[in-house]
C-alpha cells in the first residue's frame, strides 16, 4: 500500500482508523472560501446509497482541486462520507438537539442501514467502494434519549449517534463493517489502496 496519503476529512475517527492501519496521512481540508456543506445537499428522490456515493465523488473532485492549488506532493487523496438510512429516509447530521431526539426516537427499536462510501484519487486514477452495514437499536426511553443528547455526542454525527461512543449501549445487533459504521471501512480502504499501488 502507499506509505502516505492525504485525508480530505475533518473526522477524528477516520484519522484514528488510518493510524490503526499504520498509514501515514496529512489532512487536506476545505479552505474558508469553499462551501463544503453545499456538497451534502440531498437531491429530490435520491436514495441513500446513491447519495453517499455522489457526495463522496464530489468531495474528491474538490480535494483534487485543493491539492493542485496548494502545490502539494503527488499522493493518494482519500475522501469518505457516511449516511444513516431508515428505510429510504436519509438521516444526516442533526441540526440541533431536538432534531437529534427526533432521529433517535425514529431509530428506537428498529434496524437501519449505514452506508460509508470511499473514493481515492491518485494522479488521474480513481477507485471507489461503498460499505453497507445494518444496525439494530433496542427500545430507547425518552429519558435515555434526553441524557444521550445532553452529552453532546450526537451532534455532527450522521443519524445522531456514534457507534464507538455512548450509543454502543443502545445497539443490540450489528451486521457488516464496524469500522464502516464508524466512518471508514478498513477492509475496503486497504483493498483500494493496494489496487492503486499495484496499478502503478
Amino acid at each position: 500500500m502507499p506509505d502516505f496519503i492525504y485525508l480530505a476529512s475533518q473526522s477524528p475517527r477516520r484519522r484514528e482508523l488510518l493510524t490503526q492501519m499504520g498509514i501515514s496521512h496529512q489532512l487536506l481540508l476545505p479552505t474558508p472560501d469553499e462551501d463544503a456543506e453545499a456538497l451534502e445537499v440531498v437531491l429530490p428522490q435520491e436514495v441513500p446509497k446513491d447519495y453517499v456515493q455522489r457526495v463522496t465523488a464530489l468531495k474528491l473532485i474538490a480535494a483534487r482541486a485543493r491539492l493542485e492549488r496548494a502545490g502539494g506532493q503527488k499522493a493518494p487523496i482519500l475522501c469518505a462520507d457516511t449516511t444513516v438510512a431508515l428505510d429510504q429516509a436519509i438521516l444526516g447530521k442533526p441540526e440541533d438537539a431536538n432534531d437529534a431526539k427526533r432521529m433517535l426516537r425514529a431509530l428506537s427499536g428498529r434496524s437501519h442501514r449505514v452506508f460509508t462510501a470511499i473514493a481515492i484519487g491518485w494522479s488521474a486514477q480513481t477507485v471507489q467502494a461503498c460499505s453497507e452495514s445494518q444496525v439494530t437499536f433496542a427500545e430507547l426511553s425518552d429519558a435515555a434519549i434526553d441524557t444521550y443528547v445532553a452529552s453532546g455526542e450526537p451532534m455532527g454525527k450522521a443519524g445522531a449517534y456514534a457507534v464507538q461512543g455512548r450509543a454502543a449501549a443502545f445497539i443490540s445487533h450489528i451486521s457488516g463493517s464496524y469500522s464502516g459504521i464508524m466512518g471508514l471501512p478498513l477492509f475496503e480502504t486497504a483493498q483500494l489502496l493496494q489496487e492503486l499501488q499495484n496499478s502503478r
